[in-house]
């Protein structure tokens, strides 16, 4: 048998049930004793019933977890950059091959939405821009 991890993370909405792996019993089965359900939304790690977890658990868990808010956070913006691509496409739909039917029933839900992220997109591009005049501003003023 391949050497398996000494952890295993079985993954939650919102994190995930820590497991430690053991082979070491005489039918060489795979063991999983569960240690440890951490929240990756608040940080939260709360040991499993009597178990205390070691400094090296909580290194383990903290690395994962890193390394899950990294991975979840690439996953978010890939999913943006295929929105835009849905966005195109649907577009495309709308001006080649959609029924009038077809645009009756997507219409107004669609034009909500977009107006929806119109409007928050718009305000975060001003409160961006107006940080940034605010930076150049004690730039200058420190010089």
């Amino acid at each position: 048998m391949s050497d398996l991890p000494e952890y295993y993370f079985r993954v939650r909405e919102n994190g995930a049930a820590v497991f430690r792996i053991s082979t070491e019993n005489r039918q060489r089965r795979i063991e999983m004793d569960e240690i440890a359900v951490i929240n990756i939304r608040n940080g939260s790690v709360k040991p499993h019933g009597d178990h205390v977890l070691t400094d090296e658990e909580h290194e383990v868990i903290a690395d994962w977890m890193e390394e899950r808010r990294a991975v979840l956070a690439e996953r978010d913006l890939d999913d943006i950059h295929r929105a835009i691509d849905y966005l195109n496409l649907t577009t495309h739909w709308a001006q080649s091959r959609a029924s009038d039917e077809d645009l009756e029933e997507v219409t107004d839900r669609l034009l909500l939405a977009m107006h929806d992220l119109r409007s928050v997109l718009v305000r975060k591009k001003a409160d961006r821009l107006m940080a940034g005049a605010s930076d150049a501003q004690v730039d200058n003023a420190a010089e």
